[in-house]
């Protein structure tokens, strides 16, 4: 990836991050620079049906806690759809709740409930990567040329084609490059080899991150 696509990826995450607050307009909006968050990993926060996981009507139950607390903003790492690989930072599906944590009714009742009480909600969206897991990737794996470009995908080096396009290493550790044998190809994933990069020099990639992105705004 060039420089130049490298500031535009950073630059759309910036954009996916800042537009993720979901409860209505916001007038001030340097009003973060003083707030008070709470971090909330979901699962082990509050449980409302007696399942052992904590769930989205579990945190919807304790707003008034926050705001008792004097906090302005809850951060609710990762609620979407995931094989949980890597707590819930491998997404297969952006428009879709995971069935653990409740519904998109659930998640509309939760963002109503605290724009009632004066709280932000702010989700923790992976622009990153996917889950492998994710239709995109999958498509590809099927033979839907379209979605190669979705990742980045590369030849492997020597005549055999199987040493890796280079010596990055993952920050997971490992190789930063996973082979598949059946495509005879490389693809790139700086964290777990099951959370394959986005391609953000791909103009249908940052299309379709921001309409997620801006998606769960109307909620």
């Amino acid at each position: 990836m060039t420089e130049a696509n490298m500031l535009h990826a950073l630059c759309l995450c910036t954009f996916l991050f800042a537009t993720v607050l979901v409860n209505g307009e916001i007038k001030n909006k340097g009003w973060w620079k003083n707030a008070v968050f709470y971090q909330i990993y979901p699962r082990s926060f509050m449980d409302s049906d007696d399942d052992g996981i904590g769930d989205l009507k579990g945190i919807s139950s304790k707003l008034e806690h926050f705001v008792d607390a004097g906090i302005q903003g809850i951060w609710l790492s990762p609620i979407y759809a995931s094989p949980m690989i890597d707590f819930g930072y491998d997404i297969s599906d952006f428009k879709a709740i995971h069935p653990e944590f409740g519904t998109m009714q659930d998640f509309e009742t939760l963002v109503a409930q605290s724009k009632r009480h004066g709280l932000k909600i702010i989700l923790d969206l992976v622009p990153n990567h996917t889950s492998d897991k994710h239709e995109w990737f999958q498509k590809y794996l099927a033979g839907q040329k379209k979605y190669k470009d979705y990742y980045i995908w590369k030849k492997g080096r020597k005549d055999d084609g199987m040493t890796p396009p280079n010596n990055w290493i993952s920050l997971f550790s490992g190789p930063a490059w996973t082979y598949n044998a059946t495509l005879k190809e490389w693809y790139f994933h700086q964290f777990e080899y099951r959370q394959p990069d986005l391609n953000y020099s791909n103009p249908e990639v940052r299309a379709e991150m921001e309409l997620h992105c801006t998606s769960m705004q109307d909620h």
